[in-house]
């Protein structure tokens, strides 16, 4: 449902799991973006914090929670109730984070997703135009957004769940993916 562009459906899909299963909620991440993508921010950020339960070093939760509570509240609040997070070695998952910290640059984040065997770069790209696109939403920077997140869902596209995320984002925001 999600990535048939009906986050509500989807939503309502993960309630209805919850109620039947509540031990799985904390697995549910997956449930978080279909949350945001919703407009359930209040809810997105409770099941991101859920979530960290069992994935503590996930900065990807990090910045999931921070647009909801961003959309729910403000930038500034977001920044402050940042969830704390382990090691995550993924590249850039460090410059990501220190983004959404405030102490990071984009800069550094395209930086890093340049490094490495090129054979890691496109993913890399992905991710890290993905991130910037949705800070840059949460900052209310529209323009931004539409510019990374087309990166993410056209010329640095991937068929994984996050890449089909980027391409859904876009969908839903009537943007056009960048070749």
């Amino acid at each position: 449902l999600l990535f048939a562009a009906k986050p509500a459906e989807s939503a309502e899909a993960f309630d209805e799991l919850v109620k039947l299963r509540p031990a799985l909620e904390p697995e549910l991440w997956q449930r978080g973006l279909a949350l945001y993508y919703a407009g359930r921010y209040a809810d997105g950020v409770r099941q991101f914090e859920r979530h960290k339960e069992v994935n503590p070093a996930d900065v990807e939760n990090v910045t999931w929670h921070f647009a909801c509570l961003a959309r729910d509240a403000d930038v500034e609040t977001a920044r402050k109730a940042l969830l704390p997070v382990g090691d995550d070695a993924r590249v850039p998952m460090k410059q990501v984070l220190e983004l959404y910290r405030g102490e990071g640059s984009e800069e550094a984040v395209l930086a890093a997703a340049d490094a490495g065997p090129e054979s890691a770069r496109r993913n890399q790209r992905c991710y890290a135009h993905l991130y910037l696109g949705l800070l840059a939403e949460a900052e209310g920077d529209e323009a931004a957004a539409a510019r990374h997140m087309a990166l993410a869902a056209g010329r640095y596209r991937m068929d994984h769940f996050m890449g089909k995320i980027a391409q859904l984002h876009c969908r839903l925001r009537g943007w056009k993916p960048a070749e």
